[in-house]
């Protein structure tokens, strides 16, 4: 009678009970090492899929020996600890000491066995299997299926912009059924030359299956079993976003730095592929980096996965490979951010997929992962996607000069202007203050100034409902207000704790200074001030003519502290201080500062 002794390959792709009902093996001894017991027991207890169904083929096994078709015999003896790198050599022994052969799908353990003498049996290459019951779930509208254990099965369908969740059926899936599923597509995957396991860590597992992107999770890492499979459903070129000349001129001659962004689901993915599929119909070398790869593009553009699981090697190889654009599916965590820039850096042409839930989100992702300065290098463009169409486009550009709301020259920096492409419009400044990165928005001058007559409106209405017969006067400036009341109304206005106007403050988004209308009537003649940044110092200088004067320092009318000024002309106030701080806040906020003889 023929003995064999499977290995923990064949037992996990389901190789083993087929090979029993070949007419040459009907009947034989199957040796079970208690190795492979082990190192299954392991992963099942890892929560690898892998390792349930090789336990699953086990229990086929035995279920074969109960109905007599073969004799099942476990050998050997249970390894110590849970160090597997000495399994297959364990394995190969025992089939020797037994004469028995040998059955692996490893190539590796194939032929160190053959070498070593033993008798093999090598199962390798892929072979077709059924198509799994998950693509029962999809019809031709179908984007994706959701299955979990004691909900009924669901699925969306239409296309990206127009898509409905919809109830498959009334009863509800059962923990059986989805691990039976579950078990299918690994079997599928592991003989589907189309197919591979991309994911298998504890509790979850991520499968691609031709174009459908799978993901398996179950206890403890989900609440339960469930199964979620994604598939494109719509293949586009760039043309089908009708693109407008100077975009589709500006993507193919200028933009080496791209960023794709939406939320999920909105069509990211999609207008990456019709982008590396336009660059590689104008002749240029595309690649592409995915974790999963689950990108549908032609077989001209290589598909790259996390080598060794580090996407930065992964770079490094594409980098000896030289690709003229690469597709990087997607820009997510810190260490993605840095490997995307030190790409486009080396003169590779980057498009990167990232989540954001607004245009602007995508640039603020880069701040704090790659330098400030840099940024304009690394992401020229922006793409923002939304419901399968494109609907918003920034470029990047990089000046120096004095950000909006500040009025010293001195104040002049770095900044990064965020401009929509169509109009050219700055609509976003980015630049540092302080110790703080700012992400300002930018308003055209006619609004702003409308804005802050609507808000100066809005807040004279809500104080004179607090202070009816108070006569007051409301100046606004952007998000700031500062409000001059007859003496007496302060404390109404203000609330007890400064409540009232605390509240007033979030209703209407803007700080609000309550100043005496006295103050305001008396002051002196303004004395203006430069405000620089030096070292650890915020300096005003309102001149050597004022040396040795006590003078009072006024935020946007606002008393803020008296200070003394040296020799210099200078009033010097710690960085670090509140004051310090305060008047920081100030300047970036584009605030007036005023000096007054006291």
């Amino acid at each position: 009678m023929k003995a064999v002794v499977p290995d923990t390959s064949v037992l996990v792709d389901g190789r083993i009970t087929e090979l029993i009902t070949e007419e040459e093996y009907r009947g034989c001894r199957v040796l079970v090492s208690e190795v492979v017991v082990a190192e299954l027991e392991h992963q099942a207890q890892e929560g690898k899929e892998s390792g349930f169904k090789g336990l699953a083929e086990l229990k086929m096994l035995k279920e074969q020996e109960e109905r007599g078709l073969i004799e099942m015999e476990f050998i050997g003896s249970r390894p110590r600890g849970a160090d597997f790198r000495d399994n297959d050599h364990l394995i190969r022994e025992e089939a020797r000491e037994a004469g028995a052969v040998l059955v692996t799908s490893d190539r590796v353990q194939a032929e160190v066995a053959r070498a070593m003498g033993v008798e093999v049996l090598y199962l390798g290459g892929k072979r077709a299997g059924k198509e799994p019951g998950i693509m029962d779930f999809f019809d031709e509208d179908t984007m994706s299926v959701h299955l979990k254990d004691r909900v009924p099965p669901m699925a969306k369908k239409g296309t990206p912009g127009n898509i409905t969740l919809m109830r498959l059926s009334e009863e509800p899936m059962d923990e059986a059924r989805i691990q039976a599923l579950a078990g299918e597509i690994m079997e599928y995957a592991r003989g589907d030359p189309d197919s591979f396991i991309e994911i298998e860590a504890q509790g979850a597992t991520v499968v691609q299956m031709g174009n459908v992107r799978i993901a398996i999770t179950r206890p403890p890492f989900s609440d339960g079993y469930e199964i979620t499979a994604v598939r494109p459903v719509a293949e586009v070129s760039l043309q089908d976003y009708r693109l407008s000349g100077r975009l589709l001129k500006r993507l193919e001659e200028r933009a080496e730095g791209v960023l794709v962004a939406g939320p999920p689901g909105a069509g990211k993915s999609t207008f990456a592929q019709a982008l590396a599929e336009f660059y590689k119909e104008k002749g240029r070398i595309v690649k592409t980096m995915e974790s999963p790869r689950d990108l549908m593009v032609s077989d001209e553009i290589t598909q790259y996965a996390p080598l060794e699981g580090d996407m930065e090697k992964t770079a490094d190889i594409l980098l000896l490979v030289r690709p003229d654009y690469t597709i990087y599916d997607e820009v997510r965590k810190t260490r993605d951010f840095e490997v995307f820039a030190d790409m486009r850096l080396a003169g590779v042409g980057m498009v990167g997929v990232t989540h954001a839930s607004k245009a602007i989100d995508a640039v603020q992702r880069l701040i704090g992962r790659v330098e400030l300065g840099m940024i304009p290098q690394v992401v020229d463009t922006v793409v923002y996607i939304k419901d399968g169409s494109i609907e918003k486009v920034y470029y990047l550009e990089f000046t120096v000069k004095v950000p909006l709301g500040m009025a010293e020259a001195d104040l002049a920096r770095p900044v990064i202007e965020v401009k929509a492409f169509e109009t050219g419009a700055v609509e976003y400044e980015i630049y540092t203050f302080g110790e703080e990165t700012i992400v300002m928005p930018v308003l055209p001058e006619e609004e702003r100034r409308s804005q802050d007559e609507a808000n100066r409106r809005l807040l004279f209405r809500e104080m004179k409902r607090r202070a009816p017969k108070a006569y007051m006067e409301v100046e606004v400036e952007g998000s700031r207000a500062t409000v001059w009341v007859e003496d007496g109304f302060i404390p109404k206005l203000i609330g007890r704790k400064g409540k009232s106007i605390g509240d007033m403050e979030k209703k209407l988004g803007m700080k609000i200074q309550v100043n005496p209308l006295s103050a305001k009537n008396s002051r002196g003649e303004k004395i203006r001030m430069r405000v620089l940044e030096k070292g650890r110092h915020v300096i005003l200088q309102p001149g050597r003519e004022y040396s040795g004067e006590e003078i009072g320092v006024y935020v946007d009318g606002a008393f803020a502290f008296s200070g003394k000024v040296s020799k210099k002309g200078e009033i010097k106030v710690t960085q670090a201080s509140d004051v310090g701080q305060y008047l920081l806040e100030a300047v970036a906020s584009g605030s007036e500062i005023y000096g007054v003889r006291e």
